[in-house]
């Protein structure tokens, strides 16, 4: 099967640059002094920046896809500057379609951060 792997960081520059580029300027994503005071002690990411890098892992093992649809659940927050771990894994395939589990882990805990599957299309 069709995996790829990598571990990362999302720092809190990489944080504030998404919400300019999303509008999506939530405290709890962009303001460290708003997020102490909350029940996660500090910021998070956004879930969409999590699976915007694995969109870009998806784009690496079939370049040229086109996305047909995601199923996304974030069950535990990502911080800033914490160690993760990016999965994309081919779980099916049917002529030009790809079914692609989709993970990211929090590598300190092994707590799950993103859980989701995409379905793309390969011309």
């Amino acid at each position: 099967m069709t995996s790829l792997s990598i571990d990362r960081s999302l720092s809190q520059a990489d944080f504030d640059l998404f919400a300019g580029v999303s509008g999506d300027n939530n405290p709890i994503h962009v303001d460290p002094d708003f997020s102490a005071r909350t029940r996660f002690g500090r910021t998070v990411s956004h879930g969409m920046l999590l699976y915007t890098v694995l969109w870009g892992m998806i784009q690496k093992l079939y370049p040229g896809a086109v996305q047909a649809g995601q199923t996304l659940m974030f069950p535990n927050p990502a911080y800033a500057g914490e160690p993760l771990r990016f999965e994309v894994l081919q779980t099916a395939a049917d002529g030009g379609s790809r079914t692609l589990s989709t993970r990211v882990t929090r590598i300190t805990d092994g707590a799950v951060a993103l859980d989701g599957e995409a379905r793309i299309h390969i011309a």
